[in-house]
């Protein structure tokens, strides 16, 4: 999978030839590894925070996904044996993850971007993948490469996909629905109105399945868990601890974290 991010790379949209062999299966370290790195550094945020509050958990579990989807993953998971004692507890776990991802995929992601080239853009004729751009991935862009001349476009690396990948790790987790992270923390600083924001957010994505067709999967995973959950965030053991405004700064900076990774139409296809 890696070896193949690599190889469109250096075919600069098919306008150079390449053929790997045996011998380039290195290549796809370039990305399968910053893959692993910036899921398993939000899983691991997760782990680490629960080991800090003596809360039963597992080890990352990566869920692998073979050809011919081209992430070659659907990211990773760690599973919580226990209820959270209280929402401070809750809150901690619930955002390490996002915050010890984001910042393992920020380096990678300008480290990528100087890898990267500008190339001449592929005839509109050609079948292609559009990725969406998140503010982050702009920004970033913008800072390595200015402006870029009409009729030329970004040839990503390999680091530059996984990071993309990351960043839409991050803005799905951090939905404020359910027991993904974002529900996590909108339930430990808001208590009970999280259940409307949970229903309002799984609505929306509903909307948005109209607008692009990469919303499906992730509408699908938020309704099943709304029909085997329910749409109540379990409580914790002692509900009425308040945050402080340290964690309330953190809660904010979710959100900022949110707004710069998410992107309305992950991917559009052409022909």
């Amino acid at each position: 999978m890696g070896q193949g991010h690599y190889a469109a790379f250096l075919s600069e949209f098919g306008n150079r030839t390449v053929e790997p062999t045996l011998r380039d299966v290195s290549w796809g370290l370039w990305y399968s590894l910053t893959i692993l790195g910036i899921l398993g550094a939000h899983e691991m945020g997760h782990y680490v925070a629960c080991r800090v509050y003596k809360v039963d958990a597992t080890l990352p579990y990566f869920l692998p996904l073979p050809p011919p989807f081209w992430t070659g993953t659907l990211g990773a998971v760690i599973r919580i044996r226990e209820a959270f004692p209280t929402r401070t507890v809750l809150f901690d776990v619930g955002v390490a993850g996002p915050i010890a991802g984001f910042a393992a995929l920020i380096p990678a992601l300008l480290y990528g971007l100087s890898l990267s080239t500008i190339v001449p853009a592929p005839p509109e004729s050609a079948e292609l993948i559009y990725l969406g751009e998140p503010l982050l991935f702009k920004g970033a862009a913008w800072l390595m490469f200015g402006t870029v001349p009409e009729g030329y476009t970004l040839n990503m690396h390999p680091m530059v996909f996984a990071s993309w990948f990351g960043m839409l790790a991050t803005a799905l987790n951090l939905l404020p629905f359910g027991q993904l992270d974002g529900g996590h923390i909108t339930y430990a600083t808001l208590g009970r109105w999280s259940t409307p924001i949970s229903l309002a957010t799984v609505a929306t994505a509903v909307v948005m399945t109209f607008f692009s067709s990469s919303w499906i999967v992730m509408t699908v995973m938020m309704l099943a868990m709304l029909a085997f959950l329910g749409p109540r965030h379990p409580r914790v053991i002692y509900e009425y601890e308040p945050l402080g405004r340290g964690r309330v700064a953190l809660a904010v900076f979710a959100l900022l974290m949110l707004v710069l990774c998410f992107t309305p139409v992950p991917l559009a296809f052409t022909n």
